[in-house]
């Protein structure tokens, strides 16, 4: 038949149960003459709880022993799921990502994939055997494990299908699908039949949880069809595809909203308008390993400039520190630190054939009496970040706004 690529996160297998679960949907798929490849992710609770421990050590351990600490956890996963697949009759072999060299960079907590080994996952397909590779890690030149991030078993399973040229690639999670936007907070959220890789690109980097934003990037660049279900429920699900299907007026102006909580804005004032002075800025913050956000620079009568970014809230603490001995050094008049915001956006490729999307949506806001602090625009997506307590009131009336929770079809 056709070699498909499945992965499956913690809920999926979170208990023994359900990773027998797993390998009954694994055995079924082999059954239909599937060859497949499985990326796991440690079971739900797994990373916290390593994580929490070297915490109890030290609130600063280095970052090259994390990878180490907190990779064991897919380690569990891929040798139980192969005993529960050989257990039925299933013949399996699991692989670390070490094993089967995933080759990374050495940005350790944040690797970026280089290059995949497959010999030994073809042989073993050529043997008849369901192969389990650990998501989430690597290993770098110098032979040191690597990971790839929180949701980096995403990018493992879609970096394994460009590798093997997979028929597709599954992603099995605890939802059955891409959503209008998170359930959790709009009860009339839409499950989504399909969506480009365009839109959900800027969903999974605005803040939606379905799919890490380096996976969708992955799947992108290699052409690799990828769907998303659920592991609990059967379903068709989402598929993501380069098609952007009726490209008429009448396909919706949004397709989706995305938000996040876990957001910083930092703010340096007073600092002289010349040339460069954004690098001078942000260039530290860069060499940080910092990754910046939303950034707005306003300037002064008098010459001088504040510049304004956001970044997430886990590193803001770093980032103020490198702000506040860049603006000592450049005699900055203030740093202000805000830990207290949130960024929501609406997505949607039809925005290039609608007009008026973000005067719709900034009068949304004035009608809920929610404050616009920065405003970012791409040509399918606006992001605004406001005050966090605002965030479910804004999701829910932009949701409505844009009849997010009506079929297309009854629009």
């Amino acid at each position: 038949m056709s070699l498909i690529v499945q992965k499956f996160g913690g809920t999926s297998v979170g208990t023994v149960e359900r990773i027998q679960a797993v390998a009954d949907k694994v055995a079924s798929f082999r059954e239909q003459g599937h060859d497949v490849v499985v990326a796991v992710s440690a079971m739900s609770g797994e990373t916290n709880r390593l994580i929490d421990l070297a915490q109890r050590i030290t609130s600063q351990p280095s970052a090259r022993e994390m990878d180490v600490l907190v990779s064991t956890g897919e380690q569990v996963t891929i040798a139980l799921l192969c005993i529960a697949l050989e257990n039925k009759g299933v013949p399996a072999r699991s692989y670390t990502g070490s094993q089967v060299k995933i080759l990374t960079d050495s940005a350790h907590t944040k690797a970026r994939i280089k290059h995949i080994d497959n010999s030994a996952i073809q042989a073993d397909l050529a043997a008849d055997k369901v192969v389990v590779v650990a998501g989430f890690q690597g290993v770098n030149e110098e032979g040191d494990i690597t990971t790839l991030g929180r949701g980096g078993s995403d990018t493992t399973a879609v970096a394994l299908a460009a590798a093997l040229n997979a028929a597709e690639c599954q992603i099995y999670t605890d939802v059955d699908g891409v959503y209008t936007t998170d359930p959790r907070v709009v009860e009339g959220a839409r499950r989504l039949d399909k969506i480009t890789f365009e839109e959900m690109l800027e969903m999974a980097s605005l803040g939606s949880k379905v799919l890490q934003i380096r996976a969708v990037e992955f799947a992108g660049k290699y052409s690799v069809p990828l769907r998303v279900l659920s592991s609990f429920a059967e379903g068709s699900g989402t598929l993501i595809t380069f098609d952007e299907g009726d490209k008429s007026m009448e396909r919706p102006a949004v397709s989706g909203i995305a938000f996040t909580r876990d957001e910083a804005k930092l703010t340096i004032l007073g600092v002289p308008d010349v040339p460069g002075v954004a690098s001078k800025v942000l260039g530290p913050i860069s060499e940080g390993n910092v990754e910046v956000d939303v950034i707005v620079q306003n300037v002064a009568e008098d010459g001088s400039t504040d510049i304004t970014f956001t970044v997430h809230r886990n590193e803001a603490e770093k980032a103020e520190q490198i702000l506040r001995k860049t603006a000592k050094e450049m005699n900055a008049r203030e740093v202000i630190a805000d830990a207290h915001i949130a960024k929501v956006s609406i997505i949607g490729v039809g925005m290039r054939s609608h007009a008026g999307i973000a005067a719709k949506m900034f009068q949304t806001f004035a009608d809920n009496n929610i404050n616009i602090q920065l405003i970012t625009t791409s040509e399918i997506k606006i992001s605004v970040v406001i005050e966090e307590k605002y965030i479910e009131l804004a999701v829910r009336t932009l949701h409505s706004a844009f009849d997010l929770d009506v079929d297309d079809g009854q629009k």
